[in-house]
């Protein structure tokens, strides 16, 4: 992916050297913890409660904070362009979400979170949060300068997911609403292939590989994928964020097609999915 040398945003906060310990092991972070061991092939808690230590602080130069900075206004550069030529259809202008850079644990608007949760984003502060220690570890999946489409569009999807609560999808998901939560998911997918549609147009930062290496980490974190890994069955009804097939297609669909439309958006979300896993085409 070329981005060296592209603009920064100033909407990246780094909050990193400035955890505190955290147990985890149990409960809530011991799952994630297991999850993301599913997708690696890493042990991350070994069995036991582990006590994270304080992170220490990035040095000077520090280049991941450099890539997320760029990236993070390659998408303010695209949606802010969508929005405005699209303001009949939305209703609203686009204000970036403010991405937080963190280390170990991080207090949110959302509550408190380790830094095994993985990337994700509070809608109650309107926050993408991310420790780069999940990007090492896409790195040392998939390689070098292969990584950073695929970390590019992890940000992405984050992004797509602000996106949604300016539009309103947000406000129409149930509390125990399976379906609609997948639909959120799997359109943040969408989402990040219309962003990397626009922003190739406007930036010309994809490079061959980068596509394949993106689609390689959205079939890793399918819940198809990471069910069977586990041993279990794959249950539909279950699922929070689609299916690996899903999960590809969309973003491959959003990446031809680069369509932000309300009413496409609305046709996806009002989709039905199937208990197979299947998702209408839109």
């Amino acid at each position: 992916m070329q981005w060296e040398g592209g603009e920064e945003s100033s909407n990246v906060e780094d909050r990193r050297g400035m955890g505190t310990p955290l147990a985890i092991g149990g409960g809530i972070g011991g799952v994630v913890l297991l999850i993301l061991g599913l997708i690696f092939g890493v042990d991350f808690g070994g069995g036991q409660p582990a006590v994270q230590n304080p992170g220490q602080a990035p040095p000077a130069n520090d280049k991941t904070r450099h890539f997320v900075a760029v990236v993070t206004r390659y998408t303010e550069e695209v949606w802010t362009d969508e929005f405005a030529k699209k303001e009949n259809e939305y209703g609203v202008r686009y204000h970036p979400p403010e991405v937080v850079l963190f280390s170990q644990a991080v207090d949110t608007g959302c509550g408190r979170a380790p830094s095994a949760v993985g990337p994700f984003y509070c809608p109650e502060d309107e926050k993408v949060y991310l420790d780069p220690t999940f990007f090492d570890e896409l790195e040392r999946k998939l390689g070098g300068s292969k990584a950073e489409f695929s970390q590019a569009y992890v940000i992405a999807h984050e992004v797509g997911h602000h996106v949604q609560k300016l539009l309103g999808y947000n406000r129409r998901v149930g509390a125990h609403d399976n379906q609609a939560s997948v639909r959120l998911e799997l359109m943040a997918d969408y989402l990040a292939g219309v962003w990397a549609n626009h922003g190739q147009q406007k930036f010309h930062f994809i490079e061959p590989g980068d596509v394949e290496a993106a689609l390689n980490s959205a079939r890793a974190i399918g819940d198809d994928r990471l069910q069977k890994r586990s041993g279990s069955f794959v249950h539909p009804e279950n699922f929070t964020h689609g299916t690996s097939r899903q999960r590809v297609y969309f973003f491959q669909r959003g990446l031809k097609t680069g369509d932000a439309k309300k009413r496409t958006l609305d046709k996806f979300f009002n989709s039905p999915i199937h208990r197979n896993g299947e998702i209408e085409d839109f």
